[in-house]
């Protein structure tokens, strides 16, 4: 059993690491959590007596296979729960993160699983981040983008890869969101712009800049 903060600790110690697992300074942890270094210092000692990190004075941190394994169910469940606000309670996709930072210290696995199944297994969460598995596995980052499509191309969307506030609205207004099946009519070669059906309902017109930085799954 951890506590919030190990949690968040764990969670941030996993993403400065990164996919090389460098040592992550006390100092840089601190920083990405809004601490003092002192009370990082003292959490990294905690975590270590506890074998999720490994701590090397004046050479840094790093997540043990336990830390690491830890990190993932917790990122997993944030994300889950970004996809659950923005695709079932209509959630703004700028405004998830700070509601899904409270709901990923949820313990019950039970739920998350459910989650996951009733989610229908997403890969991606709404900024485009890989969802992890409940075996620690994580998709690849997307490629695919709506711009890349040919007439008469069916797909789902299944990401933004522009997360500004202002380009997330402005999907919203077209009724482009997670999930939504999209068939391409027409793609002007003048502008590079395309006509596009979201959901069977009429046809809009979008332009190349939001065509590229929208992510998505041929169906």
């Amino acid at each position: 059993m951890l506590t919030a903060s190990e949690e968040n600790y764990l969670k941030a110690i996993f993403h400065l690491a990164g996919k090389s697992k460098r040592p992550v300074s006390t100092n840089a942890l601190a920083s990405a959590l809004q601490t003092k270094p002192a009370s990082a210092t003292d959490m990294i000692q905690r975590l270590s007596k506890k074998g999720l990190v490994s701590y090397h004075k004046y050479k840094g941190v790093t997540p043990t296979s336990g830390g690491n394994k830890l990190a993932l169910q917790v990122i997993r469940k944030h994300r889950l729960w970004e996809v659950f606000l923005v695709q079932k309670l209509r959630f703004n996709w700028d405004e998830v993160h700070e509601v899904a930072e409270q709901l990923e210290h949820v313990e019950s696995e039970q739920l998350i699983e459910q989650l996951d199944k009733f989610l229908g297994y997403p890969k991606y969460d709404p900024h485009g981040d890989p969802i992890p598995g409940a075996d620690g596995s994580m998709a690849p980052l997307p490629s695919t983008t709506l711009a890349m499509l040919q007439p008469g191309d069916k797909c789902r969307v299944i990401c933004a890869r522009d997360s500004s506030s202002d380009f997330l609205l402005f999907l919203d207004k077209l009724h482009i969101s997670l999930g939504a099946a999209i068939e391409v009519l027409d793609k002007f070669e003048y502008d590079g712009s395309f006509s596009i059906r979201v959901d069977e309902a009429l046809p809009i017109t979008l332009s190349s800049k939001a065509a590229e930085n929208i992510y998505v799954e041929k169906t």
